[in-house]
């Protein structure tokens, strides 16, 4: 999801990489689920997001559909987000202590709150946003352990993949006027990345560039 303002007036300003220290820990959260209600549409996932949750829940994309999650536009693509549930808006895999029940293979934007990703060049960066969590007195911690993600440089290349895909279906969708052609184009998205089961056993990486390179070559994108 893109958000056309400053960094300078949701971040402390700079920049981070995932050797930097950043005052991003919290005593894990202790007494505090603030972060996983009231987001609304926010919490999208990607498709390594889908298939942590697939292979842990060992549901199809179809199952996760009927409780946790929903479909919305983001930007002018059809993607899933984490639903939100009951009075309070509750993240759907918030448990009765108000913890996650999905912890250790919850979505990547859970993993990097109350940072997020800012895209130039190529390739991102990490900003901190200084009014998301309400945790006060927050302790440094390295980006890499806080966003606790194996494989980071895979990781990193897929997340940058995926953000420039999007980027070029958003043009595609934006500059062509045919209803049939972007309802097609979103549907071939959710299918190729979503709903078509990936193999748990294998390599997701591997398993998302194969799929990447399919789509570039359907849609008439460029390879590089």
């Amino acid at each position: 999801m893109k958000r056309n303002i400053s960094l300078d007036e949701i971040s402390d300003g700079k920049l981070y990489d995932e050797n930097d220290m950043v005052k991003a820990g919290c005593n894990d959260c202790k007494g505090c689920s603030s972060c996983c209600r009231g987001m609304g549409d926010s919490i999208i996932l990607d498709p390594l997001d889908v298939f942590r949750l697939t292979t842990a829940h060992n549901k199809t994309f179809q199952e996760l559909l009927e409780v946790h999650v929903e479909l919305g536009v983001v930007d002018g693509v059809i993607l899933p987000h984490l639903k939100m549930t009951g009075a309070e808006e509750a993240c759907s895999f918030l448990n009765k202590e108000g913890r996650c029940s999905i912890h250790p293979y919850r979505p990547g934007i859970c993993r990097l709150f109350p940072l997020g990703r800012y895209y130039e060049n190529g390739s991102f960066r990490y900003f901190l946003q200084n009014r998301e969590c309400e945790k006060t007195n927050r302790t440094k911690v390295k980006v890499s352990k806080w966003i606790d993600t194996p494989d980071l440089k895979e990781n990193r290349a897929f997340l940058t993949a995926w953000h420039y895909f999007l980027n070029d279906c958003e043009e595609m969708i934006q500059t062509n006027e045919d209803d049939t052609f972007r309802k097609n184009l979103n549907l071939y998205i959710l299918n190729l990345f979503f709903i078509r089961p990936y193999e748990a056993e294998h390599d997701f990486y591997e398993q998302f560039a194969q799929r990447l390179k399919r789509a570039k070559e359907d849609l008439g994108m460029s390879a590089v």
